[in-house]
């Protein structure tokens, strides 16, 4: 009898050490299938707030659409409010530009291109005015983006690239954007970028801390920024007025009536009649062409929109002097700090009065001068870049494009589309950690 109560003992605790077994395993998949649901739902979760955040994105690039296509003037709107914290869908979406004024501050809008100095235009003079630019550097990229294969001082052909460790060919042809000048003898991204190595423009503590963390750096307390900001290879302009209609070629002589047409309307006929001898000269530009008429600065004002010294359809390379910073105004040919102190005197100026147009320039500089740079500058700009960061409401995600915009063709089109993730987030630290935690981004 008690044999059998042993071994029913002993088959109740092997019951129950199986039982016990099971409900173990039974709870240890339930712990593992529930941290499979909790990562499956997390993921989830994150993809659905990553395409939230591609979708403002797009978005974005509409609002921005839209904001050139209102735009008048030089053809950028400078105001900040519209583009900062701007709220779409369950998230937010930012258009930043550097601000070149002020690298501890955020600054928001449209870039323009034609404020730029085009690297697939610019002289090498100008070239080598650019911020830390190399004469090594500048001669190379002549070479790069010219048809010919002569070397210029310091430049290279395909004799050079060819020997490199990973050889390729000089392309020989304009370049498609800035940083292409890295493919170029000469060119790095110290050069190219500076210490700005997120692009955004401000001074991250990141670019302030010697060699603790990329980028190298100076920890002057200064951002260097390189060359990035103040080039281009997008700015091109129709040779149309701004009505849309072609312009008149003052130098063909199958447009001689139509010049004194419109001649006339702004001076009298026998005023007109006496000064259509002086057109037929070759002028290097409509500003020199404006000094040799002798026409009122009022009356020139008005037509020189109209007229034009060549037959090409778009005229590439010129800097907008409206809206061009101090540097690139300094890489305009013949001009020193004390002209180009003098241009953003006598623009203020001009914009405060309405007026557009960059005939104003004859006001600040002397004739020898704004002749020389008149066949460098415009009044206007076609293309803006767009620097968007587009995050989720709950800000698990966010992404970041540059774009290119031109409006020479309506609607507008994107030039490029540069995804710029991989930088990291280029905002203030906090919006980020308060959307996370379901506060206000301020």
């Amino acid at each position: 009898m008690k044999r059998v109560s042993r071994q029913h003992h002993l088959r109740s605790a092997t019951v129950l050490i199986v039982t016990i077994w099971i409900v173990l395993v039974l709870a240890s998949l339930s712990i593992v299938f529930g941290q499979y649901v909790r990562v499956e739902a997390m993921a989830a979760t994150n993809q659905a707030s990553m395409t939230s955040a591609e979708m403002i994105a797009n978005g974005a690039i509409q609002y921005a659409f839209a904001m050139l296509n209102q735009a008048t003037g030089s053809g950028v709107s400078y105001a900040s409010n519209p583009y900062e914290e701007v709220p779409l869908g369950d998230g937010f979406f930012w258009i930043m530009r550097p601000n070149l004024q002020d690298d501890r501050h955020y600054d928001f809008g449209l870039a323009d291109e034609a404020a730029k100095i085009n690297l697939n235009t610019a002289s090498v003079e100008m070239l080598l005015k650019l911020p830390s630019m190399t004469a090594e550097l500048a001669n190379s990229i002549i070479d790069w983006r010219d048809s010919n294969q002569e070397i210029s001082t310091g430049g290279a052909e395909s004799e050079y690239y060819l020997l490199l460790e990973h050889p390729y060919y000089c392309k020989d042809a304009p370049l498609e954007t800035a940083e292409e000048v890295l493919l170029v003898k000469g060119g790095d991204s110290l050069l190219l970028y500076g210490e700005d190595y997120n692009r955004n423009g401000v001074l991250d503590a990141n670019e302030n801390d010697a060699q603790a963390s990329p980028p190298a750096d100076n920890s002057n307390g200064k951002l260097d920024s390189g060359f990035f900001h103040y080039v281009t290879v997008y700015s091109a302009e129709p040779n149309v007025d701004a009505q849309g209609n072609p312009r008149i070629n003052v130098r063909s002589n199958q447009n001689q009536s139509s010049v004194l047409e419109l001649l006339k309307t702004v001076i009298s006929e026998d005023q007109a009649l006496l000064l259509m001898p002086r057109l037929r000269g070759r002028y290097a530009n409509l500003i020199a062409l404006y000094y040799s008429t002798g026409m009122s600065y009022e009356a020139f004002s008005k037509v020189i929109d109209k007229l034009t010294l060549t037959d090409d359809e778009t005229v590439s390379g010129l800097v907008n002097v409206n809206t061009a910073p101090e540097k690139v105004l300094l890489c305009l040919p013949g001009l020193d700090q004390t002209d180009v102190d003098a241009l953003i005197q006598e623009r203020t100026k001009n914009s405060a009065n309405g007026s557009t147009g960059y005939l104003w320039v004859t006001q600040a500089l002397t004739r020898e001068k704004a002749i020389g740079i008149g066949s460098y500058i415009t009044g206007r700009s076609f293309q803006s870049a767009a620097d968007i960061t587009a995050v989720s409401g709950n800000g698990r995600a966010f992404c970041r494009y540059y774009v290119v915009i031109d409006k020479t063709q309506q609607p507008p089109r994107v030039l490029l589309r540069q995804p710029l993730h991989h930088l990291g987030w280029s905002l203030d630290p906090s919006i980020l950690e308060n959307l996370r935690n379901g506060k206000k981004i301020k």
